[in-house]
């Protein structure tokens, strides 16, 4: 597996940036989704957008990052992959996350291995296919985390797994978005959509958390501590980030899995990345130097989003 970074595009932080611009600017094509919402079993719902293909075709199962959806720039470039290819896709919607609040008093988290769990088991038993599954950011750490609770019986329920600029070591990561360049543009751009989804489970739920410590909250560790933490069965953040990063059980997946990260990704630093000799002998490691965080663009401007569907997509093809 080969990536080179275009040559127009210089540096993790553009790289990251004008992929994420491009469904924004139009340039993606949205497709016709159809979407179907699914009852969980504490009262409360999830949204699955689907692009159906053949019930025999592979089927991908895609899990978004933090505050994604299926209209994420990462989403519509593997919907453009799949239907070409004639396969078939399922963006599963974290809760709140697919345009309308959740109506339990909880949201999501980068360890929410028992939500997906649930929601594979679901797609496993509805679709005939090969059933794959992709995780990005948020998406991907929780998704290898399932795989690690799951143990030798995920295999029975996917082919193989993805994860994509997931980052596996939530310490690591919390502390690299929290300063610098990109405390003034990420940790902004995350705070913009997260303090009012928090403020709304508030207004259903009065007294589930500090209202003031809530709007003083400048940073992802302070929202955690506040919000994801404790709604989640968490003690606090330290506690949350501790026993939610996939990195220190890579070695228990049991199923073909690969971990892609590029190394100049400004959300989760290099030097947290796992080396080959900490994972298993069925997790691949992709670290290419450049890509930024979900970007992978490449072509001549303004530049494609096909290079990392492609990669990823052959890769578990032909791990299975």
């Amino acid at each position: 597996m080969n990536y080179h970074a275009p040559w127009w595009l210089p540096g993790g932080h553009a790289q990251t940036i004008w992929p994420a611009l491009q469904n924004r600017s139009g340039r993606l094509a949205v497709p016709l989704y159809r979407r179907e919402r699914w009852p969980t079993p504490d009262d409360d719902f999830v949204d699955v957008d689907w692009l159906d293909g053949p019930a025999t075709a592979p089927l991908l199962v895609l899990f978004h990052g933090l505050e994604g959806s299926s209209g994420s720039h990462y989403a519509l470039a593997l919907g453009q992959w799949v239907q070409v290819q004639g396969w078939g896709l399922a963006v599963a919607h974290f809760r709140g996350c697919s345009g309308e609040i959740n109506r339990a008093p909880r949201a999501y988290h980068s360890g929410d291995f028992a939500e997906i769990g649930w929601m594979l088991a679901l797609l496993r038993a509805r679709h005939t296919g090969p059933l794959y599954a992709v995780g990005v950011s948020l998406g991907g750490n929780a998704l290898l985390r399932w795989a690690q609770e799951a143990g030798s019986t995920a295999a029975t329920v996917v082919q193989a797994l993805a994860s994509v600029s997931a980052p596996v070591d939530l310490a690591a990561s919390g502390q690299a978005i929290g300063r610098g360049l990109s405390r003034q543009v990420y940790t902004r751009m995350f705070m913009k959509t997260m303090k009012p989804k928090a403020l709304q489970k508030l207004a259903q739920f009065p007294g589930l958390f500090d209202a003031k410590a809530l709007h003083a909250a400048q940073d992802l560790y302070d929202f955690d501590n506040v919000f994801t933490a404790p709604l989640h069965g968490f003690k606090d953040t330290r506690d949350y980030w501790q026993r939610a990063s996939a990195k220190p059980r890579l070695a228990d997946i049991r199923l073909p899995t690969l971990v892609v990260n590029a190394l100049n990704d400004p959300f989760v630093p290099a030097s947290s990345l796992p080396r080959q000799n900490e994972v298993g002998s069925s997790v691949t490691l992709w670290q290419p130097a450049h890509g930024g965080h979900a970007g992978f663009m490449a072509g001549p401007p303004p530049g494609h989003l096909q290079t990392l569907p492609q990669t990823v997509a052959g890769w578990l093809l032909a791990h299975t």
